[in-house]
């Protein structure tokens, strides 16, 4: 595994914690690395690891699971059919593509109760309707999701750890860095949201000499890969799918970034359309946002399903997405956009970007706007929620991006004014250094992760 991922630890916590008494399940996009990390877990942790892949599984290992009741000769079959040695509670079993075979997923129930070996199951899609139809869920499984590579994990595999600690340092004493360190680290962050954090990407990107086009051409053939996904699987509404999908970039380049129905079907819905953005967001594809009408209980209670913002999981797939008119983004294009020499909305990239980081955090994504009246407009807009999830001491903290160095606060203040009560700390993404201004904490996007650990 040459790019070092944080979820590898706590795949070690769950092997240590559970011991053998639950299966872990890693949900995540296609090509995000969860069939690379379980196998390195495999191969170092393990005495010995079989991988079934389901993609290209043999027809008499599929045929091993329909009959669990001898598991002795279940466990033969696969040591045969992959020619390794299998050894009790010193061996790993790994089920990759489990969605394409949902009687794995059912088997896991019996394979965790004979307690003889570890179990890794690896998919997307996985709460999808025609992926769970007919099967017993099992309860013996524990679930972590796998999202691209963080900004820590990028700056540790660009070898810029020194870099990031000093990051972190800053953060941590409330000062800013020093500001030829701040231009290193906001060129990093400008290349890290170009590039995103799909592993092939960054892979081709530094194995290539930091060639944005190299990167550019894995992530084009991870989106073909996002679209058969969606003809083949979102048999029902493929075409809402891939009218959403095709419209993430024309909806983040609005002022108001929300998803607008009329521009896909005249008449249409969010009833017709539930369907369609629950595959997005649960094949973590997308990140749906939604509106909180009302940020002083809670978000989810107060969530309007029908003003939802559609952002792209990995901000580098955004970008290829935007330019997918473009048979190939030249490295030429990619140095316009980190030279700010080309017309583009990089509000869009840099919202986009936080949300991905939110998600990751494994918060869910929520928005605020007022609509005036008298004005006929919105008179603030607060770009994401976030909360300290606490029942007794409820705080909220607004976030606003901004991808310029010249705004107002005007938003901010008038939510203080509304929700003064419930607000712990406000901030401002924004491309300058960092600073303290009153009660509100503007800080650079690359600090966005230590800010929210």
């Amino acid at each position: 595994m040459e790019i070092k991922r944080k979820i590898y630890s706590k795949i070690i916590e769950w092997k240590k914690n559970c011991n053998g008494t639950k299966a872990l399940l890693i949900e995540g996009a296609r090509r995000i690395g969860k069939s690379t990390v379980a196998e390195e877990i495999g191969k170092k942790e393990y005495k010995s690891y079989i991988l079934v892949d389901f993609n290209n599984a043999t027809l008499k290992t599929l045929e091993a699971f329909d009959n669990l009741s001898n598991l002795d000769i279940f466990f033969q079959t696969l040591s045969l059919e992959y020619n390794k040695r299998l050894y009790p509670r010193e061996s790993l079993i790994i089920f990759d593509e489990i969605q394409k075979f949902p009687k794995a997923r059912q088997a896991i129930k019996y394979l965790v109760a004979d307690g003889r070996y570890d179990y890794i199951e690896t998919g997307s899609l996985i709460s999808i309707r025609e992926n769970v139809e007919n099967i017993t869920l099992p309860s013996e499984e524990r679930k972590m999701k796998m999202y691209p590579l963080d900004f820590e994990e990028f700056m540790t595999y660009m070898e810029e750890d020194v870099l990031y600690e000093y990051i972190c340092e800053c953060f941590e004493n409330k000062q800013p860095l020093e500001q030829s360190m701040h231009k290193k680290a906001m060129h990093l962050f400008k290349e890290y949201m170009l590039v995103g954090g799909m592993p092939q990407a960054v892979l081709a990107f530094k194995k290539n000499g930091r060639d944005f086009a190299a990167a550019d051409i894995e992530k084009r053939d991870i989106l073909e890969l996002y679209r058969d996904d969606i003809k083949k699987a979102a048999r029902r509404y493929n075409s809402r799918v891939s009218a959403i999908f095709e419209n993430i970039p024309a909806y983040l380049s609005t002022h108001e970034k929300k998803v607008v129905l009329k521009d896909i079907e005249e008449g249409a819905t969010f009833d017709r359309y539930d369907e369609p953005l629950f595959w997005l967001d649960d094949s973590m594809i997308c990140n749906l946002c939604y509106k909180c009408n009302d940020p002083n209980v809670g978000f989810a209670l107060n969530k309007n399903e029908s003003a939802v913002k559609c952002y792209m999981g990995d901000t580098g797939l955004l970008i290829s997405l935007a330019f997918s008119e473009n048979e190939i983004a030249n490295q030429q294009l990619y140095r316009q956009i980190m030279n700010e020499r080309l017309s583009l909305n990089e509000g869009m990239i840099y919202e986009n970007m936080i949300s991905q980081m939110i998600a990751a955090k494994g918060s869910k994504l929520y928005f605020y706007t007022r609509y005036s009246e008298e004005k006929h407009r919105n008179d603030i807009e607060i770009d994401f929620l976030l909360s300290n999830d606490s029942k007794i001491n409820f705080r909220v903290f607004p976030i606003e991006v901004k991808s310029s160095k010249n705004y107002t606060t005007t938003s901010l203040g008038r939510f203080k004014e509304m929700f003064g009560k419930k607000i712990a700390t406000q901030y401002i993404i924004h491309p300058k250094n960092f600073v303290m201004d009153g009660d509100i904490l503007k800080i650079p996007p690359y600090m966005f992760d230590v800010a929210f650990k």
